[in-house]
């Protein structure tokens, strides 16, 4: 999500204008404001992640993700976890949530609300994780590692996003929304693939009482209850009690998401004028409760959502993501698991999948509903923008990663399915990338060189 481009307050060290703050703070801020900067930081913490799991000090490596962390509350509750764990169903339900804000922003404020204007892009989305799975399932048909197919069904925002965004205008930003778009409802299909294919040992007490937690959080809503401290402890009840129920874990902040209000709580058509208290607390002469009040009629302007997404987004890109790619990314590539790799089902099947899969099945999916008239071309698209968004949704990384620890224990075939999703992704990179150039060079070609009117 794009923020307002507010400058810091000059009585602030960041906004000052020290050397340390000029040189170092702000362009660090500006660069993280960027649309590429999670891509990148992703990239960077994968070649981190890579290059420790294959230095002299690869034990290292995992011997911390092995490590356990206990937590105990008595007799009630024992969580004993590794490091690894810890990252991927704890850290990765915070990155889950906002998602889940993400997809309540869109379906209520955002594109996905009218209908007309989200149908190619779902209707794409659904073209996009179909293809793929049946790609997957055609390699791995009566396998044991059949358990795989939603691997290649995910598309990566950040990824994705982030390497159009470095192409600038080359990319109508039309379309730039329909990739956005499409990825979002690409993140719905996986997390319903997460919830109902890869639960395990469910328990219907511990789900009962995550349905009651969650029916906390909207008696709450109801009777405006406002104190965010208050729902992150529902939060935490909630997300255990997910956890201990056989579901995965970040389907709980999913949900939590979802239930986030969209809409401000105060809106513009209301009567209560603020101006009085803003202007009492300019001139100085207002009481703390006075600047409280004021704080909170200004922070009801924007809605919730957006509030947390504002707060969480940066912490989820810039920290929790790179994290995860450092504990997940890190595969041995020996001659020995390459060679092996080059055959596996598993490693063709999310390669192939994701590369050809992804740029098939979106692209034959938008043909379809373009030529039947179910919804248009966005404007200023070519249909090489089509194929180059198409391949370079086969960046899977992120979601196809954290699949990939959901449907094998076998860490063999889950480094084969690595490398397959390691592999897909640059070559979608890159493939999308070329694509997109080009048609830019066709768009170009095409204004300076009209066909005479004569001909």
């Amino acid at each position: 999500m794009a923020s307002e481009d507010v400058p810091f307050s000059p009585l602030t060290w960041l906004g000052g204008e020290r050397t340390l703050a000029r040189r170092v703070g702000r362009p660090v801020r500006n660069f993280l404001r960027i649309e590429a900067a999670g891509g990148i930081l992703l990239l960077l913490a994968t070649v981190v992640a890579l290059v420790w799991a294959n230095s002299p000090w690869s034990d290292v490596y995992h011997d911390i993700l092995e490590t356990h962390i206990s937590i105990e509350v008595g007799d009630l509750i024992h969580l004993d976890e590794s490091v690894l764990h810890w990252i991927n169903d704890g850290l990765m339900a915070v990155f889950f949530f906002v998602v889940g804000l993400e997809i309540k922003r869109e379906l209520v404020v955002g594109e996905l609300r009218n209908p007309r204007a989200a149908a190619l892009p779902a209707i794409a989305a659904i073209g996009g994780m179909v293809v793929p799975a049946g790609i997957y399932i055609l390699f791995n048909a009566g396998g044991a590692e059949f358990d795989g197919w939603g691997i290649p069904m995910a598309t990566d925002i950040a990824f994705a996003v982030g390497v159009v965004s470095l192409l600038g205008d080359r990319v109508p930003s039309a379309m730039k929304v329909f990739l956005l778009t499409l990825a979002i409802v690409d993140d719905i299909g996986a997390i319903a693939v997460i919830a109902i294919f890869y639960t395990d040992d469910f328990s219907s007490g511990w789900f009962l009482t995550a349905i009651a937690a969650l029916a906390l959080v909207l008696v709450m809503r109801l009777v405006r209850i406002w104190w965010i401290p208050a729902y992150v402890l529902v939060g935490v009840v909630v997300w255990l009690a997910v956890f201990e129920s056989g579901i995965h874990a970040t389907i709980a902040g999913v949900v939590l998401g979802l239930l986030t209000p969209a809409k401000p709580l105060k809106s513009e058509a209301e009567e209560h004028d603020i101006d009085d208290l803003i202007r009492r607390c300019v001139r100085g002469d207002a009481s703390a409760p006075v600047v409280r009040r004021a704080n909170f009629e200004l922070k009801e302007k924007v809605s919730v959502v957006e509030r947390l997404e504002d707060v969480l987004h940066p912490f989820s890109s810039y920290m929790i993501i790179p994290i995860f790619a450092l504990a997940n990314a890190g595969v041995m590539l020996s001659s020995d698991t390459i060679a092996d790799a080059v055959t596996s089902p598993v490693t063709l099947g999310v390669l192939v999948g994701l590369v050809v899969g992804k740029l098939v099945g979106i692209s034959a999916a938008t043909f379809i509903a373009v030529k039947s008239g179910i919804a248009p071309l966005p404007r200023a698209a070519s249909w090489i923008d089509v194929v180059g968004l198409a391949a370079m949704a086969g960046i899977g990384f992120t979601v196809s990663l954290f699949i990939t620890g959901l449907a094998f224990d076998d860490p063999a075939v889950a480094d084969e399915a690595r490398i397959g999703i390691l592999a897909a992704s640059t070559i979608a990179a890159v493939l999308g990338t070329l694509i997109l150039r080009r048609s830019k060079v066709v768009l170009e070609v095409e204004v300076d060189d009209p066909v005479p009117t004569g001909a």
